[in-house]
């Protein structure tokens, strides 16, 4: 059976197609009686608008597209949670997209949504470069930046202030008298790592009267399986840390697991701090103490900034900072 029309509605109701098309939009220029009239036609009919056909008359589709990295972390699930939360009210649909952190497929996949026309695209990233900066601007459809940093400050972005909470951890670990305070860090090139994560735990060290020392600062890939492979090699140091820093709370799993596995206490022995407070830092023993990064808030004011453009509605500030907190647990005495 070929699916019904525009055209099969507005006959059955005896209106025009014009009627017709003010009703699915919710004009409210239609008399009670022959909105009744078109709406019985619709069900009786079984008619779906069209919302390709409706886009390109409009020149709006109501898609807007997200570029996640791995939809598999729960940091990002809870991002894309928040997104498609504010989507809905407002009445859009999502497109979500998975990146694999990998430069070439992020542009690739702007290519795509685009192509799909898209009225506006969620950004999250790791590194951002020229290239997708360039991308970003000529893009004809707006982009928001969520949990991800533009060093140059030109595309609209939210975020928390990484190196101030970063700075507040690592404070309350020199607050408790530890001198050998450990970084393991997510990748080093990814600017919220490696320029104001790292910048936030040197302020920390040097307020607290404490020498940098790079062999304190180790590197992983955001994976527990990385993040137990560099605590090992911390454990090994003649002068082992005290108190460890993980850049998010699936890495300080692998931390905690490899500080156990060598027979040590936390937080007795070391003392452990996470980044991001996902459902891990309290399913994790003992509980996890956290920097709280307001994930799902930061998609869902990302998705409100993004809308905020599609409607050409004023916006104040295009860099939106999120507070954050430290939750302490039983990780840290």
């Amino acid at each position: 059976m070929m699916s019904a029309t525009i055209y099969d509605v507005a006959r059955e109701a005896g209106v025009s197609m014009a009627t017709v098309s003010r009703v699915v939009n919710g004009n409210p220029n239609v008399k009670p009686t022959t909105r009744k009239k078109v709406l019985d036609a619709i069900e009786k009919l079984g008619y779906r608008p069209n919302a390709v056909a409706r886009g390109l008359a409009s020149k709006k589709t109501t898609t807007v597209g997200v570029i996640i990295p791995d939809i598999s972390s729960i940091f990002f699930s809870e991002l894309a949670r928040g997104i498609e939360d504010i989507a809905t009210m407002y009445k859009y649909n999502i497109i979500l997209c998975n990146s694999d952190q990998n430069p070439d497929k992020e542009i690739h996949l702007i290519h795509t949504l685009l192509g799909k026309q898209v009225d506006g695209i969620v950004f999250m990233g790791g590194k951002i470069t020229y290239r997708h900066v360039e991308e970003f601007k000529k893009s004809p459809v707006p982009i928001v930046l969520a949990a991800t940093v533009d060093g140059h400050k030109e595309i609209p972005s939210v975020n928390i202030n990484y190196a101030e909470a970063v700075c507040d951890a690592v404070s309350h670990f020199v607050e408790n008298n530890h001198k050998n305070i450990a970084f393991v860090s997510g990748p080093l090139d990814d600017p919220i790592n490696g320029v104001y994560k790292l910048n936030g735990y040197k302020k920390a060290l040097e307020e607290g009267g404490l020498n940098y020392d790079e062999k304190y600062v180790a590197e992983g890939d955001y994976t527990y399986d990385t993040a137990k492979e560099v605590t090992a090699h911390l454990l090994q140091l003649e002068e082992r840390p005290t108190a460890i820093l993980a850049g998010t709370d699936e890495m300080a799993l692998g931390v905690i697991h490899e500080i156990q596995d060598q027979g040590l206490n936390v937080p007795n022995d070391i003392e452990v701090i996470s980044c991001d407070n996902t459902r891990l830092a309290q399913m994790v023993r003992p509980t996890l103490s956290s920097v709280v990064q307001p994930m799902y808030d930061i998609g869902a004011v990302a998705m409100r900034l993004l809308t905020k453009y599609m409607s050409n509605e004023e916006v104040s500030d295009h860099i939106v900072v999120l507070p954050h907190r430290i939750e302490l647990r039983d990780s840290t005495k």
